[in-house]
């Protein structure tokens, strides 16, 4: 226990988010944190930094209203997709009283944000999501305030159909948010659940350019909502979230032709990952390939050494303990030359395999 008496009594079960950064590994191919592999030249010129920033900068409000097809009222701009988890807790949750729902495995920062905020985590299952009917789930669900669907999910890379989110909304109408987290939706943007908001007073989508976008540099996201649920919102927000320079490299990348280019971004990653995807189901070193969306994919070594034999050859992967095995590994999708790197160590693995079944032979 802490011996700071002016420390929480909880804050030594406090666990931070293990970030795919802060393993401090060392490699020269990365491909462990779901980053593009494009790198934008952005040239600025701003002569304005001694005034204080726009809160929220309406050049960029109303190119991402256009670009999510919602009005500028239901948008509200944050330091990344995880200022909007944090807000959403901050905001709709009161301490040691109630919970959030979250399907495990997933991304990591809802549970690390109720933690710090000291609301419960009410841990349900993907497989209950996925296949459960909505009845269970709204059961399971109970009285939780916020319900985090991360779709396409984190790490498993599932898709939870639209109806079925429309079905659970409605279910939890004028009693529950159902946040749906969209960090990878521009992978398959016709599953996203923004087409909803105008219907459901109680969808919240959160949205990042940090993916598709590539600027996982920038820190900058998206809370999308009707109105009525932004505006308490808006009152908890800090009063300068967003920087000058932050804004202008935004609205650049919100700009037609930004948009049109970082689409042909994605068909191409697409088409890498479904490559990808047939080099491990046919390698004898990976067991099982998970079935998803996203620019990552996510599978089960046959063994885990396989990974370390992959950071000896500069190859840097996300190793995952999932469903109580700490034998997955996911793979962001970089680009054809990196994942050419991920085909030689499969490669290796697989020659090391044959050469041990002689031998045993």
């Amino acid at each position: 226990m802490s011996n700071n008496p002016l420390l929480p009594a909880n804050i030594d079960a406090l666990a931070a988010y293990s970030s795919a950064k802060s393993e401090k590994l060392t490699g020269t191919t990365w491909l462990n944190a779901n980053e593009s592999p494009y790198v934008k030249s952005i040239d600025i010129s701003i002569n304005d930094l001694n005034r204080y920033p726009d809160p929220q900068p309406m050049n960029v409000i109303n190119r991402y209203a256009d670009y999510a097809g919602l009005n500028a009222e239901q948008v509200l701009m944050t330091r990344g997709a995880d200022e909007g988890i944090e807000l959403l807790v901050r905001t709709y949750c009161q301490p040691e009283q109630d919970s959030v729902a979250l399907f495990l495995p997933t991304y990591g920062m809802y549970k690390v944000t109720a933690d710090t905020h000291n609301v419960a985590i009410n841990g349900l299952s993907q497989a209950l999501l996925l296949d459960g009917t909505v009845d269970q789930i709204i059961n399971a669900v109970g009285n939780s305030k916020l319900v985090f669907i991360c779709n396409p999910n984190n790490p498993t890379g599932s898709l939870t159909p639209l109806e079925k989110i429309k079905a659970i909304a409605t279910a939890l109408a004028d009693k529950t948010l159902v946040v749906v987290d969209e960090a990878y939706i521009e992978f398959c943007p016709e599953q996203s659940a923004s087409k909803l908001i105008n219907e459901f007073a109680n969808i919240v989508v959160l949205r990042t350019l940090s993916k598709a976008f590539a600027l996982a540099g920038l820190r900058t996201g998206f809370t999308l909502a009707q109105s009525s649920v932004l505006a308490p919102i808006r009152k908890v927000i800090a009063p300068y979230p967003v920087s000058t320079v932050v804004a202008s490299i935004a609205a650049n990348a919100l700009s037609p032709d930004a948009i049109t280019s970082m689409r042909r971004q994605v068909s191409i990653l697409n088409a890498l990952r479904a490559k990808l995807k047939l080099w491990l189901e046919a390698s004898p070193a990976v067991l099982q390939v998970l079935s998803g969306e996203g620019n990552f994919v996510t599978l089960k070594l046959a063994d885990k050494n396989s990974f370390n034999i992959a950071l000896e050859q500069g190859l840097v992967m996300r190793a995952f303990t999932l469903y109580g095995e700490n034998d997955w590994l996911r793979i962001s999708i970089g680009s054809e030359q990196e994942l050419e790197q991920v085909k030689i160590w499969l490669d290796g693995l697989s020659q090391s395999a044959t050469f041990k079944e002689q031998e045993v032979s």
